[in-house]
């Protein structure tokens, strides 16, 4: 049962005082007087100064005690929230695992299919090849036949063969369409292998991509996970591209997360110099990854960071926003000799199809195959085209995404040709190729290319 303060108070107060209110002395003189004594002003006036105070710290002492319970109420309902959606990311995270599992699973599957068929169709072309040799071999001994028949003695000899010189011929001429169709046929199942082998490496590719974004989002929840857990008052901040990194202690390449101003933290490999560290944007080096992809996958990027790879124009460009950055282009021949070359440059954003304006190209022919044009270069995919050709789509010719001002100064991105290069110069267009270097159709062996503030050349 609860009571008032002023309640208790007042009982206090009366229960006090009552043993000083007025005591009755019984003798044996009942005549005599009552005697009344009463309790000193002074002293009521203190105990009652005394409780005001105890009750005035019991009533402060409640009210921090509703305080912290509102707060303790308030970190649980904020820590049930947490535990909420963590439950979701990992329900997702899940899903996303067996998603990825199915599809690696449906791709095996692919992979022994379209294996079956590469050996039947291997199987068949060399079948094809042996009824060519036959074929060839039955021609050369009719050819034989013929000229001894045209070049017989005697014109009646010549006359009573003729009917069988047309036959001979008419079998000449089957035997060519035969071999024409078989070629024609070699020719078809070549290029179906081909599209085959296009598609596993695509897929390839979209299984390896999914699963860096999955290992990127983890990375993510647990970084959050960590913030809203420890709720540290001053976290350290990441690092805005590699040369922050090597700034801070980092000295070996590598896989790095950097998170620039306003973006998603992402995964990036990091060159590092003696000078300082360089973000890697592209690479080349044995032609495992397709580069003929749509304008989607160059602007989000492709291929795995610890070999071939394209970085993402966003990416690029949220690295590179930050202030003046270094563009440096290296590449080497087939003899391994290496040549590199580095442009102050700025990158515009997706609104402008994020045109390339190099600021200041050094001095030297080499240089020229990167357009300076004042306006910049957007860049250009086969089914975005973006170049200067009116009648052309560059990429679409060329294959591969690059800055094409024109067809034919250089391509990065082209199709990747082991050394020899194809005899066909329409193929030869398509490859690899810096053209004030080694020429415009000679297929280079490696290709980086690479960023940093402009700050690391003024180090080196």
């Amino acid at each position: 049962m609860k009571v008032p303060l002023a309640n208790l108070l007042c009982i206090t107060v009366l229960a006090s005082s009552g043993t000083s209110f007025p005591l009755e002395r019984r003798g044996a003189a009942a005549g005599k007087e009552k005697r009344v004594q009463y309790a000193a002003w002074d002293d009521v006036n203190v105990l009652a100064h005394g409780l005001l105070q105890l009750g005035q710290g019991l009533k402060e002492h409640v009210d921090k005690t509703k305080g912290q319970v509102r707060d303790i109420t308030i970190k649980m309902k904020v820590f049930n929230v947490t535990v909420s959606e963590l439950g979701k990311l990992t329900q997702m995270l899940q899903e996303d695992s067996e998603a990825l599992k199915a599809k690696a699973q449906n791709l095996e599957e692919s992979e022994r299919l379209i294996l079956n068929v590469s050996t039947d169709l291997r199987e068949k072309t060399k079948e094809l090849l042996k009824d060519r040799q036959k074929d060839h071999e039955r021609m050369n001994k009719l050819e034989e036949k013929v000229d001894g028949l045209m070049q017989g003695e005697g014109l009646e000899a010549a006359n009573g063969n003729y009917s069988d010189a047309r036959i001979i011929q008419w079998m000449l001429e089957a035997q060519n369409k035969r071999i024409d169709d078989l070629v024609e046929r070699i020719k078809q199942q070549q290029e179906k292998l081909d599209k085959q082998n296009v598609r596993i490496r695509t897929l390839q590719n979209q299984i390896q991509m999914k699963k860096e974004l999955s290992s990127l989002k983890r990375k993510e929840d647990e970084v959050h996970l960590n913030a809203s857990s420890e709720q540290r008052d001053s976290p350290v901040a990441m690092a805005s591209d590699c040369h922050e990194l090597f700034l801070r202690g980092e000295t070996s390449s590598g896989l790095y997360t950097i998170q620039p101003i306003d973006s998603q933290p992402f995964e990036v490999f990091c060159e590092m110099t003696p000078e300082g560290g360089w973000t890697v944007i592209q690479r080349r080096q044995d032609g495992s990854v397709d580069f003929d992809q749509l304008w989607q996958a160059y602007q989000t990027g492709f291929g795995s960071l610890d070999g071939e790879f394209w970085l993402g124009l966003e990416k690029i460009h949220s690295v590179s926003r930050g202030g003046n950055y270094i563009l440096k282009v290296q590449f080497s021949d087939w003899r391994d000799e290496v040549q590199s070359i580095n442009y102050p440059f700025h990158l515009n954003g997706e609104e402008s199809n994020y045109s390339l304006r190099i600021l200041e190209r050094p001095a030297g022919n080499l240089e020229s195959s990167l357009s300076t044009e004042t306006s910049g270069v957007p860049f250009s995919t086969r089914d975005k085209d973006n170049d200067q050709k009116n009648d052309l789509n560059c990429a679409k010719q060329l294959s591969g995404g690059w800055w094409f001002s024109n067809c034919g100064r250089s391509n990065l991105n082209g199709r990747y040709f082991v050394t020899p290069a194809p005899k066909q110069r329409h193929q030869r267009k398509q490859g690899v190729f810096w053209k004030t270097w080694r020429g415009r159709y000679y297929p280079l062996k490696t290709t980086t290319m690479m960023i940093a503030p402009a700050e690391i050349e003024n180090k080196s």
